[in-house]
């Protein structure tokens, strides 16, 4: 079931990538959420939940209802697993001591498609509806919804992160904007992107404060401050193909994520103290296909995430001292 990703002659400027065969055929496991020795995960072309056991290398699935077609899952201190219905339109919440899931259905017919989860500090699930056009928030201690819609037609809200401050950041892939919503007014604010092509897709957000985001259709990393509006941008090393996509960040304020456009994907670092790339990884063997969304382990130095070539993917990341230029 193991299979090892990069000799160990790799190369220095790469990361060492170790996929494993997930046993449920064509089901695109992805959104990876690390939760102790367990790796959760979706399927959802298989329309399933599941997690990875790192010590045994053993798969458990959960079944849940057809058609539902889980797009995301993050994971609480107790343990539930909360996980996206994204054609159901609902947030699940799976108890995997015994199998029973919660339903909390949206309360407005067009939210029907629950896209992308985040916590915040509170417990409460931020998440976007992309066909929906809209924004929410799942308050865990009443159980409400609230739906922020955005200004403009076919914005597609996408990836989201929480900042310090508990409000949420997110991508309008169907435009050039990124946005976040206040946590006690639910006001959006908008940023206009300098490209009218851009199109953000999926972010990462630095101890700085910064928002950094990956434009899907130019190939390009971006970073938008907040505080003045700025954004700076940088070409990808693959260009324009490049179709930038799954992203995270690590503890030393690293920026990671995928160029999908090229085959077999890369894994692509990038240092914004330096403001330079200093990472190329191919994922090997499997390819990749598109890796879609990842996961940041602090306590493991590892990068999770899934394939549509069915496979789970660690990479473990080196300290910048450990990187040789």
């Amino acid at each position: 079931m193991l299979m090892l990703a990069l000799a160990l002659t790799a190369p220095i400027d790469t990361v060492r990538i170790t996929e494993f065969t997930v046993p449920y055929p064509d089901s695109r496991p992805r959104d990876p959420y690390v939760a102790g020795n367990r790796i959760w995960f979706v399927g959802q072309a298989g329309n399933y939940i599941a997690y990875f056991d790192q010590a045994t290398t053993q798969f458990k699935r959960y079944e849940i209802d057809p058609g539902v077609y889980p797009h995301n899952l993050i994971v609480d201190k107790q343990g539930m697993v909360w996980y996206a219905g994204n054609r159901a339109a609902h947030i699940g919440k799976l108890d995997p001591a015994t199998g029973k899931i919660v339903k909390y259905m949206m309360p407005d017919s067009a939210a029907k498609d629950p896209h992308t989860l985040v916590f915040d500090t509170k417990g409460n699930i931020w998440f976007t509806v992309q066909g929906g056009n809209m924004v929410g928030r799942l308050n865990m201690s009443s159980g409400k919804v609230d739906l922020v819609k955005m200004t403009r037609e076919g914005a597609r809200p996408y990836g989201i992160m929480v900042d310090a401050q508990d409000r949420p950041w997110f991508c309008e892939f169907g435009t050039n904007r990124m946005a976040t919503v206040d946590p006690k007014t639910l006001a959006l604010k908008e940023y206009d992107l300098p490209n009218t092509t851009t199109r953000p897709r999926r972010m990462a957000l630095t101890s700085d404060g910064m928002v950094w985001y990956v434009d899907y259709t130019r190939g390009y990393l971006g970073r938008l401050d907040p505080s003045s509006g700025r954004i700076k941008e940088w070409a990808n090393p693959s260009g324009v193909p490049s179709l930038p996509y799954a992203t995270t960040v690590d503890e030393q304020d690293r920026i990671w994520f995928v160029e999908t456009g090229v085959k077999p994907n890369l894994l692509v670092g990038f240092d914004p103290k330096t403001e330079k790339f200093f990472s190329k990884t191919p994922v090997l063997p499997s390819g990749g296909g598109t890796i879609r969304h990842m996961v940041y382990d602090s306590a493991t130095r590892t990068i999770w995430f899934g394939t549509d070539t069915n496979m789970l993917g660690k990479a473990v990341i080196p300290k910048s001292s450990e990187m040789v230029p």
